[in-house]
């Protein structure tokens, strides 16, 4: 592919454009899956330590969003998996693309929540709640710009042919 994003010299079919985007999109979700299930995982032992009776209130809710956005992670970017299983062979691939693309960015803002989340306490914990704050903000600040903000501006100076 050219850096402008013309795709004009693969001369492949629309099967093989869809073929090439899901395993292109597969491989992107193998490397997220195994992050997400052990931040699923280390979230799920800490109301069990015995020092979390000593969180705030206020850090039990943010915990609790953070559990939530976690799994809800989990769940959008395990998804694809279950589309594909349900209509293959059903010569249904454009839709699950399109279904897996959507699945993803939905899993992938939730696990900047979660990771964001997850940082507040720790940081909270281990240096104060203006800590907290500080390194919440300056989590959700790195995670906009790096995971949104410049992919969609490349995006928008590389607008595909028609």
């Amino acid at each position: 592919m050219r850096p402008d994003g013309d795709d004009e010299g693969r001369h492949e079919t629309e099967l093989e454009r869809l073929d090439r985007n899901w395993a292109s999109l597969v491989q992107e979700l193998r490397v997220v899956q195994t992050g997400v299930q052990f931040l699923v995982g280390a979230l799920l032992l800490l109301p069990f330590q015995a020092e979390f009776a000593a969180v705030s209130q206020q850090m039990r809710v943010l915990y609790l969003v953070t559990v939530c956005s976690a799994f809800g992670a989990a769940v959008f970017l395990v998804a694809p998996v279950s589309w594909h299983r349900i209509l293959f062979r059903r010569h249904r691939l454009g839709h699950v693309v399109a279904a897996a693309h959507r699945c993803a960015l939905a899993g992938i803002a939730l696990l900047g929540v979660a990771l964001t989340g997850s940082l507040i306490l720790v940081v909270d914990v281990v240096a104060g709640d203006a800590a907290g704050v500080v390194a919440g903000i300056v989590t959700a600040v790195l995670f906009a710009a790096t995971w949104l903000i410049a992919p969609w501006r490349w995006r928008a100076r590389s607008r595909p042919h028609p």
